[in-house]
């Protein structure tokens, strides 16, 4: 069996890693051919070229970088209609998987499989029908988007999210971690202001005022930030004037397993979050860490937005468990004050913010098979059902 797959960022390539590792288990005479990371490399992929030059092509730089981006797309579609793989597996990155998959069908019958589907349930939903027609199969990391996909034509299964085959700390390690730290018994606040400079400068002032707001009300209240590498230093330079010193989490100096490791027993430790909006709060719902979500933008950013907006809620928790349990405040609400008085309502009765965690980390495949074996095995699947059609 031949594969050929493509990953263009850090979170793809984990996906893919996870997915080829799979792969390998149930069809051990299979081999790669593609674009890929550290974790695919691990796997047995030789990556084409380096998987970075993808990663770097973000909105911002696009136009600069136009013709060598459209060169890698022409470059990539002509080696897999050469490598006439058994399936052609793009993951996330639509910017220049969708392109590829386009080109390849436009030569081509060779089978295409997506894995992330667009999050067309909150905006632009007819990216699905434009995919359609060059996407055959897509593996979705939500339930509720199987038959969103399914209705334009595609196959889709919804195949579990990466974040339920992650770590948790134990509470041994979330004990070790207060004593390290001369915490002791003492509430902690959880704050996660991003892993962008552009983030933490919008939000560090906020966050500030609203911690000190909150910790009227908590007196003996520690808080903690544990700081991506790339702006440890923009974080620790925007805390200075913080009423409430936080404790900052600097990764730069240990190894990734225990920086992630200290993070993990961070979140196990925290009583509660205060974070931008992401995926991080699918890391606090695995950590059973109660939250508040924020974000802040340009008034006019927001308004385009949220006219733009399907969905009533930005958090993936309040999606998945079909609750609104999880406080947000976003754009123009997205103050001290009520950010603060979030905070409290949280600290205070955590336990709907509990169930709706447990019933999303249910939801999105936790303690059933890991994701990347049944995103395998779906690949398989279908390409079985179509070979028995024909």
């Amino acid at each position: 069996m031949k594969v050929f797959i493509i990953a263009g960022e850090p979170s793809g390539d984990r996906l893919g890693g996870a997915l080829m590792a799979g792969l390998k288990s149930l069809r051990p005479d299979v081999t790669f051919e593609g674009i890929g990371g550290s974790d695919m490399t691990a796997e047995g992929l030789q990556s084409r070229f380096d998987m970075s030059e993808l990663s770097v092509m973000g909105i911002a730089e696009i136009l600069p970088k136009y013709r060598a981006l459209m060169a890698r797309i022409n470059e990539t579609a002509d080696a897999v209609i050469a490598a006439r793989p058994d399936v052609m597996i793009t993951i996330d990155s639509p910017d220049f998987s969708l392109r590829v998959a386009k080109r390849v069908k436009a030569k081509s019958d060779i089978r295409t499989v997506h894995y992330v589907a667009p999050t067309v349930w909150a905006w632009r939903p007819g990216r699905a029908k434009k995919m359609a027609r060059y996407i055959d199969h897509v593996l979705a990391l939500f339930p509720f988007e199987p038959p969103l996909m399914q209705a334009e034509g595609m196959d889709c299964d919804f195949v579990g999210h990466p974040v339920v085959a992650e770590p948790v700390a134990t509470q041994h390690e979330a004990d070790a971690f207060r004593s390290d730290f001369g915490i002791g018994d003492a509430p902690i606040l959880m704050v996660l202001p991003g892993s962008r400079r552009s983030e933490v400068a919008k939000l560090s002032g906020v966050f500030g005022d609203a911690v000190a707001r909150f910790a009227k009300g908590v007196p003996d209240l520690r808080v903690v930030i544990p700081a991506a590498g790339p702006v440890a230093d923009a974080v620790m330079e925007a805390c200075q004037g913080w009423d409430v010193m936080p404790i900052i989490l600097d990764p730069r100096g240990l190894s990734r397993e225990d920086a992630q490791a200290r993070k993990l027993a961070a979140f196990r430790a925290a009583d509660l979050a205060l974070a931008a909006s992401g995926t991080v709060s699918l890391e606090l719902a695995a950590a059973a860490t109660p939250m508040v979500i924020t974000y802040r933008m340009h008034w006019l950013s927001f308004r385009l937005i949220k006219a733009m907006a399907l969905i009533d809620t930005v958090t993936l928790v309040n999606l998945v468990s079909d609750t609104r349990v999880v406080p947000e405040f976003l754009g123009p609400d997205c103050t001290p004050d009520q950010i603060a008085g979030g905070l409290r309502d949280v600290f205070e009765a955590p336990d709907a913010q509990k169930a709706a965690m447990t019933l999303t980390m249910a939801r999105l495949g936790q303690g059933g098979e890991a994701p990347g074996l049944r995103a395998a095995r779906a690949v398989l699947d279908r390409m079985a059902v179509v070979s028995r059609d024909e």
